[in-house]
């Protein structure tokens, strides 16, 4: 098992799925963006509230997400949809893509006639596209090409010692055999600074997780005040958790024991291979977004309330902590680590949870795809609107 199936891409990269995206760069094109995939339903678009109404920090980083997300892996061919008078980018979506060697198009709302002159076009490029991605088969590569995001969202009293240090055993056999791990939200690192400062593999790497650990902490302060030890959903606080640091001590054991090699910008690529952090936020669905442009072709997501959303490109494998969520929930839930608590070992789980995700690489579909589960992109955005 040293090697997984997958679809090269020109610049190096390899997708576990095969897909054509539609992106819009602004909220506004979602319309176009939705009619087009009515009428090519084999594409999939990526709707998002995003692409204007912002200014200072926020510009780069939805600029810098959206552009990344036009290159994941799993991403065969792009076309994009611009309006024409939105802050992000639109040909800087399509340069990025053409440098990423995807097949890509760039249709703008404003310069194609309106909508329906727009969606003729758009449907007749992505129908294009499919026929020539279609033609692609897939070959064998090393693990080195393979990373894995790791999330966890409606956590539980049994987080932290089920689900959680499970994916941290198939964290550490992925790392092991060369593949990358993205741990992210970094709310839910509050905490664990010194021990993530311990795990990294250089002084700088400490420093950087010192600093954004303390940079989220400050923040929390500025806005819960005397909550911002809690900085918890009421769903984790019903589940039995009594505080951040308790939910955090669950949250960073799903990326293993190994060494941190590198700390990145939300929806920011790894340079290196192994355990990364990712400054990110602890709203799932902006976690995911920032994993999915960080290059993830796969997302490992905990859950001890049950949270069944997926991602569009990007198969989402969910990992119930008890066997009460697995049973409530079994169409939602691809792996019950609640068998932990009844006598299965941690190492016997994760090696399980290694095996599925090795299946899911070579097709299998988690039960958020096969749901239907596709959810939305939602780009984190950190100042207010205007």
């Amino acid at each position: 098992m040293d090697t997984f199936p997958g679809y090269e891409r020109a610049d190096g990269t390899v997708g576990i799925r095969n897909h054509v995206a539609i992106v819009p760069s602004v909220s506004c094109a979602n319309g176009v963006v939705a009619n087009i995939a009515k009428a090519v339903p084999e594409a999939i678009p990526l709707f998002h509230g995003n692409g204007c109404g912002r200014g200072g920090i926020d510009v780069e980083v939805h600029n810098r997400t959206l552009q990344n997300i036009c290159k994941n892996p799993n991403i065969a061919a792009v076309l994009i949809v611009g309006l024409g008078c939105e802050f992000v980018s639109a040909e800087g979506m399509s340069m990025v893509s053409s440098f990423a060697g995807r097949p890509q198009a760039k249709l703008m709302i404003q310069e194609e006639g309106g909508s329906r002159e727009t969606e003729k076009k758009g449907i007749e490029i992505v129908r294009g596209f499919l026929e020539d991605v279609k033609k692609l088969e897939p070959k064998q590569f090393p693990m080195e090409k393979l990373i894995i995001g790791l999330e966890c969202g409606g956590s539980d009293a049994f987080s932290g010692v089920t689900a959680n240090p499970a994916v941290g055993v198939a964290s550490d056999w992925f790392v092991d055999a060369g593949a990358t791990v993205i741990l992210t939200e970094t709310t839910e690192m509050i905490g664990t600074s010194h021990i993530l400062e311990k795990r990294a593999a250089d002084p700088e790497t400490a420093e950087k997780i010192k600093a954004i650990i303390a940079k989220t902490e400050q923040k929390t302060h500025e806005v819960l005040g005397p909550l911002a030890k809690v900085v918890i959903a009421p769903g984790n606080m019903d589940g039995g958790l009594s505080s951040i640091q308790e939910k955090a001590l669950g949250c960073i054991i799903k990326a293993g024991t190994r060494a941190i090699q590198q700390v990145v910008d939300y929806a920011e690529v790894p340079a290196k291979k192994g355990v990364v952090v990712m400054d990110g936020p602890g709203y799932d669905t902006e976690s995911m977004t920032g994993l999915a442009a960080g290059g993830a072709q796969i997302i490992l997501f905990t859950t001890g309330r049950g949270n069944p959303i997926g991602f569009p490109v990007v198969p989402v494998v969910k990992i119930a902590s008890n066997s009460r969520l697995y049973k409530n929930m079994p169409d939602d839930m691809d792996v019950n680590a609640g068998e932990i608590l009844e006598g299965k070992s941690l190492e016997q789980k994760g090696n399980e949870i290694r095996d599925l995700i090795l299946r899911v690489a070579n097709g299998d579909q988690t039960c958020a795809e096969q749901n239907g589960q596709n959810g939305i992109m939602c780009v984190y955005t950190q100042t207010t609107a205007f």
